[in-house]
Parts: structure tokens; C-alpha cells; sequence
């Protein structure tokens, strides 16, 4: 990231820096673990830490489904929805009173996350889980009729895909749903609730649940097609904090075993010491149907560091690999926005278009402030779901706080 100072312009203008891609989750309520973590270096070297993640685990037997005859797969994220599943933040702890993580307020994070669910409600029914201090004022800011406040599910924070449950279906009316281990980003904040709440909401949705899926991960780590072809940065998967003594042939037999695939396509990420995601997936490729995919590519204002470098890379993975069957992809770009225009002056903001989330009838992502790049985005996504609205947010608490709408959300599919 470049730290230089906004430097004067002759029409005495700060000119804002050029800034780097994104850290995507700045560090805050960190517990006492002793990790070391990786310094800024530009390379996809994996980080060491002194504290292990999951062991070494094997890949976890399907449970037992409810209903179904089939195979259990995790389907892509068009599928139709019962719901989505989202988390209300509550600790000022992480957020602060007025400048916790991201430089944001947890006041920000609460109308964002307000207003992502009301406009998913537009579409699909929402539930939140609020702790139940907190279940009132949640009430109160998510307030269409379609969301659905409950206070059994304690939380400790917002980010919804990462600790909520994966589920999985089997084309012949089954459901159920598997746990990946959230253990806090490899340690690195407070999730004493966070890690039993994929359980919990699967008891909730009663379906059958299986508590370890072999690995360490969080769902915006992996990307499913459904159809059995995977997407995932080495860097997330692989960090010792999250699944040390790991090889990347056991993490992904272990991944494969969990969603119903057969194939993994890697990419090398990129770690950042502000990131403790170590570069999730969904923040730049994702999969728009069975050998299709989108990969967000650096705005030509970007500086070119390990994030730029980043999603070239991965544009250039996912289009020269194949599918579990074999066939090649057609990838689609969709160019990132200006950070010398976009609202947000915090050098760690996502500015992530990839991090849209698909529900039924409509497609909500984000706008950051830059007119030309959220209209090319919008036309973007227009473009690839013709079906779909496209609802474009201001979400920028939750772009300071190092994610996106995806990142908060979590669908549960129709069996």
C-alpha cells in the first residue's frame, strides 16, 4: 500500500494518494495467540505463526442428510433461496464508538449491515441474529417486513459467510449443512460465539449438521460452481494458523470432501499484514455459472503491487484452467474502481465489485463514489444476470471494516 502524504495540486487541492487494492480485514479485538504475522513483502509466501490452526485434519464423512436421495453438493450462489442468513454487530470492542476498525464507527457497520438487509428483503426473506442486548435496536434499523430478528444465536460480529454454515444440497430434496472450523481468521479476533454459530443456525434451519468439515477455512475462502469445480487462494487455506501441517493435497481433498467437488483451482493470493483473511476469494474471482467466471481486474490508476499483481493473476489462472469436467472457462473482467474518487480516503478500504451478492430476483452490490466505475460495474453485472435487478449500495462502513455484501451474507438454497 502506498502510505505517501496527499501532496498540494496547483488548484489547492489535496490530491489524494494513489492507494493499493485493499487490506481486507483490518486487525481489531485481536486475542492473545502470539501470532507473527507476515510483513507487507509483495510476495505469496504463506505466513508462519506460532500457533497452529486445526492440526492436521482429514476430510470429514457426509452426515446424515435430511431428505434427499443424491449427492450433497454446495451449489452456486444463483441457486434460489430460502433465505439469507446475516449477523448484527454489536461489540464496540471491534467496531469502536467512533473510530474502531477500518476508521469506521460500529454506528456505521449497524445502517450498513440495516441496509443491506432491508434491501435483500425486497427479494428473499432475511434473518439476523442479534445477541440479545442488541436484538431490539436490530429490530429497529432492519425494520422491512421480510427480516426476521432472532436473538438465540449469540454473535460477535458481522461477517456472516465466513462463521455461518455451508450448506449443501443434492438435487432430489435434501439439505443439509457442514461447519468449517471457524476459529477467527487463524486466531486473530475475538470468536468465542462467532465459531459455534454455523451449529446453530443449521439446528435453527433443522437440517443435519456436521461440526468439522476436515479443514480450517471460512466460506469467503472457497467458491463453489456447484458443479463440482472449486475456487481458493493459497494463501487463506494454506496459512499455518488456519490448517498448519497441511499439504495442499490434503487441504484439498479435505475441501472436495466438504462441498461434493472434485477439482480445485488455486490460485497463489497474496498475504498483507493488515489482511486476516489472507486474501479471500470473494473479494476478486467468483463463478457465475457452470464454466463461467468474473475476476475483478486493478483500476489503471492502481498502483502496481501485491494486489494489483493479484487479481491479474488470477484473471490469468481462471482463464487458462478447466472445470471438473474438463471444459475451459469464459471469464468475464470487471475493471475495480479509482481510489482517488471513490468516498473513502482509508488506505485498507475493499473496494470490491466481485463481492456482490445474487438472491432471488436481484443482484446487490456495491457503489463506492466513483460515477464512471459504478456504472461500468452496474452494466457489468446488467450484462451477466439479464434476469436480475441490480441494486448498487453505499456500504462503505463495511469497506473501511475490510469487506462486502457478500462477505455479511450467507444464502440458505431451496432443497
Amino acid at each position: 500500500m502506498n502510505e505517501q502524504v496527499a501532496a498540494e495540486t496547483s488548484t489547492g487541492r489535496a490530491e489524494m494518494p494513489v492507494l493499493g487494492r485493499r487490506r481486507v480485514l483490518a486487525a481489531a479485538g485481536l486475542t492473545a495467540v502470539g501470532v507473527v504475522w507476515a510483513a507487507n513483502s509483495g510476495t505469496s509466501q504463506v505466513a508462519r505463526a506460532d500457533t497452529p490452526g486445526c492440526g492436521t485434519p482429514t476430510p470429514t464423512p457426509t452426515p446424515t442428510p435430511t431428505g434427499g436421495t443424491g449427492t450433497f453438493r454446495v451449489p452456486i450462489d444463483t441457486v434460489r433461496h430460502t433465505r439469507t442468513w446475516m449477523a448484527w454487530p454489536d461489540s464496540t470492542a471491534i467496531w469502536g464508538s467512533g473510530g474502531g476498525r477500518g476508521g469506521t464507527s460500529l454506528a456505521g457497520i449497524q445502517a450498513n449491515i440495516a441496509l443491506i438487509a432491508n434491501t435483500i428483503a425486497k427479494y428473499e426473506p432475511v434473518v439476523m441474529c442479534a445477541n440479545p442486548a442488541s436484538a431490539a435496536a436490530a429490530k429497529k434499523a432492519c425494520n422491512a417486513a421480510n427480516v426476521t430478528v432472532i436473538s438465540s444465536i449469540p454473535v460477535d460480529d458481522c461477517w456472516m459467510r465466513d462463521s455461518g454454515p455451508v450448506f449443501r444440497t443434492d438435487g432430489a430434496g435434501g439439505l443439509d449443512a457442514i461447519g468449517l472450523n471457524f476459529n477467527g481468521w487463524g486466531n486473530k479476533q475475538t470468536h468465542a460465539k462467532d465459531a459455534q454459530v454455523a451449529r446453530l443456525v443449521a439446528e435453527y434451519a433443522g437440517v443435519a449438521f456436521t461440526p468439522a468439515a476436515g479443514f480450517c477455512a471460512e466460506g469467503g475462502a472457497i467458491e463453489a460452481d456447484g458443479a463440482g469445480t472449486l475456487m481458493a487462494t493459497r494463501s487463506s487455506i494454506l496459512d499455518p494458523a488456519r490448517n498448519g501441517g497441511m499439504t495442499q493435497a490434503q487441504a484439498e481433498a479435505a475441501m472436495c470432501a466438504a462441498y461434493g467437488a472434485s477439482k480445485v483451482i488455486w490460485f497463489d493470493g497474496y498475504i498483507d499484514s493488515g489482511d486476516i483473511t489472507r486474501d479471500h476469494v470473494d473479494a476478486t474471482s467468483r463463478f457465475l455459472e457452470v464454466g463461467k467466471g468474473l475476476v475483478q481486474q486493478p483500476n489503471t490508476k492502481d498502483v502496481k503491487d501485491g494486489w494489483y499483481n493479484d487479481e491479474v493473476n488470477q484473471y490469468k489462472v481462471l482463464a487458462a484452467a478447466t472445470d471438473a469436467a474438463g471444459h475451459a472457462f469464459a471469464v468475464t473482467k470487471i475493471g475495480g474502481p479509482d481510489y482517488n474518487v471513490i468516498r473513502s480516503t482509508n488506505a485498507n478500504f475493499v473496494g470490491s465489485y466481485a463481492n456482490y451478492y445474487v438472491c432471488n430476483g436481484a443482484v446487490i452490490s456495491a457503489q463506492f463514489g466513483d460515477a464512471k466505475a459504478d456504472a461500468a460495474a452496474k452494466a457489468t453485472l446488467q450484462s451477466l444476470f439479464p434476469g436480475r435487478v441490480i441494486e448498487q449500495l453505499n456500504i462503505d462502513s463495511v469497506g473501511a471494516g475490510g469487506g462486502g455484501i457478500h462477505c455479511v451474507t450467507q444464502p440458505q438454497p431451496v432443497p
